[in-house]
């Protein structure tokens, strides 16, 4: 199994979510092992981000990323399909404070790596697998993780919605399932709340083209919804998205329950902080035996608390 990147450099350009404004993204193809690179070109300059779990400075409606003055937001939906699509490598340029909506999913971004072409590259592909099994809680909240020979997530939604109600939603990740099953589940939001943000001055660019939008009963989009459990597939997609702020493709089998950006961010710090007991970087084809596949390894013995 090798590493990926694009074939060739493309560009879009659309509206960011939460400012309303034009925003540019151009997709680069990078060298092997250079991994997901974020440039935020500002003030005539170029600064680089390489993905780690304490870039993350917001999460309110979206994964925000960056230092100081020098952030981009909603990254989440371009993450997602980049780990859908199993691409390993590439430069993310991005010209503007945040990531362009489109249609609130990540089919656009599909749309536009394909469209170039994904070629294989020499170097084996690398991933961070999870080796021992994680009870992350806090309150209705929870992870779990398990050693998995590959990218497994079962998610758990429970809206007080009549529309929505309690859902869940699996999911084993390559190309084909993330362009049948996840790719097109847009974001959500509820009438009061867009509302409530559009006078607070926030989600200046959300619109019924960019989200589904729900009143106390039902979906107010014309066009309905593209999957009747829409919700839960795309909290999967944001999931994908969150954890690739670990800066290599996840294996491992996770069962998420009532998570968000910013419960994911606190999963993915704890990942991080104690990496040497609960994550080890694998490169495929060469280490495959080393993974441990005991589906109750021992461990850990009590929920870690967050």
């Amino acid at each position: 199994m090798r590493q990926k990147t694009l074939k060739k450099t493309i560009s879009c350009a659309g509206i960011g979510l939460h400012e309303g404004k034009k925003v540019k993204l151009t997709l680069k193809p990078a060298a092997e092992n250079t991994g997901i690179v974020f440039w935020l070109r500002k003030n005539h300059n170029v600064h680089a981000f390489n993905l780690n779990p304490y870039l993350v400075t917001e999460t309110t409606l979206a994964t925000t990323i960056g230092y100081k003055d020098k952030q981009i937001a909603t990254v989440e939906h371009l993450l997602a399909a980049i780990q859908g699509l199993e691409i390993d490598n590439l430069i993310i340029e991005v010209e503007g404070d945040e990531i362009p909506i489109m249609d609130g999913s990540a089919t656009s971004f599909v749309f536009l790596m394909r469209s170039v072409g994904i070629r294989k590259q020499h170097a084996p592909k690398k991933v961070l697998a999870i080796k021992n099994k994680i009870e992350f809680k806090d309150g209705d909240k929870k992870i779990i993780a398990r050693p998995y020979p590959g990218l497994k997530v079962k998610y758990h939604i429970n809206f007080p919605h009549p529309l929505i109600g309690k859902q869940t939603f699996c999911y084993s990740n390559s190309s084909e399932n993330f362009i049948k099953h996840l790719a097109k589940a847009r974001t959500f939001g509820f009438l009061q709340q867009v509302e409530l943000l559009k006078k607070m001055g926030k989600a200046k660019g959300g619109s019924l083209e960019n989200a589904i939008v729900l009143d106390e009963y039902n979906v107010i989009n014309p066009d309905g919804l593209r999957f009747k459990d829409e919700f839960v597939r795309h909290k999967t997609l944001d999931f994908l998205g969150d954890m690739m702020l670990l800066g290599l493709p996840m294996w491992g089998y996770f069962e998420v329950y009532f998570s968000g950006h910013a419960f994911n961010n606190q999963f993915v710090r704890f990942l991080d902080k104690n990496k040497n007991f609960y994550l080890q970087e694998l490169t495929l084809n060469q280490e495959m035996d080393q993974l441990k596949l005991d589906p109750n390894p021992s461990g850990l013995k009590e929920p870690v608390m967050a």
